[in-house]
């Protein structure tokens, strides 16, 4: 029987996840795989209500508040779809996952990783990915992306927060990428979409082979 992957994509605002998610889920159903995608927070009914309240609210939410808003979320569908996706053998990618938890309320936030790691393991059940693929890309170039896109223009409540902010999460993601280098795959994102989508595409036939023993 066929083994499960699980695949996540990180990085800050206008990085291009939603595009390369899109493309590498199109290219693996394409290749016959069975393949779920998902997002955070979301994904499930109970994630899509957390969702609307962390991201289109102008509530005032804490760090430590957020935190455990995202893992609710993540709970819920860890249950509900990435675990039960898994023993189907199916392929699952998800556009972000418990390291924005880290990067954003963690570095962003100021709060520590060891005040998380607990929270975020509870959440996942020990749901890690095979593989992170972290698209890199500067706060300065993402804005001028989102300017230059009408569908990128409507902010949410995170991507309204100062330039400070997003450069800590960015430096965040990155020292996430440095503590984890056999899962962290990180892209610079400022290249082509062609470019980035061969990267990502290369590096999941390779793990996916790796898993089921080829």
């Amino acid at each position: 029987m066929k083994k499960g992957m699980l695949i996540s994509f990180e990085g800050g605002e206008a990085a291009g996840k939603t595009t390369q998610i899109k493309r590498l889920l199109r290219y693996l159903k394409k290749e016959g795989f069975d393949v779920v995608g998902t997002k955070e927070p979301g994904g499930t009914l109970v994630g899509e209500a957390i969702r609307n309240i962390l991201l289109h609210t102008n509530f005032e939410i804490s760090s430590r508040a957020e935190a455990l808003l995202f893992n609710a979320s993540r709970c819920q569908l860890v249950a509900d779809v990435v675990r039960p996706s898994l023993k189907k053998g199916k392929i699952v990618v998800m556009d972000r996952y418990y390291d924005s938890t880290y990067a954003y309320e963690g570095f962003g936030g100021e709060l520590k990783q060891e005040d998380l790691r607990p929270i975020i393991d509870f959440a996942i059940d020990g749901a890690v990915p095979d593989v992170t693929f972290l698209l890199d890309i500067s706060f300065d170039a993402a804005m001028k992306r989102k300017a230059a896109d009408e569908k990128l223009k409507n902010l949410d409540r995170f991507e309204n927060k100062a330039k400070a902010y997003h450069e800590k999460v960015r430096k965040g993601f990155l020292t996430l990428a440095k503590q984890n280098p056999e899962r962290f795959v990180v892209i610079d994102a400022s290249k082509t979409e062609d470019e980035v989508s061969e990267v990502i595409k290369k590096e999941v036939e390779k793990r996916y082979k790796l898993l089921q023993g080829k």
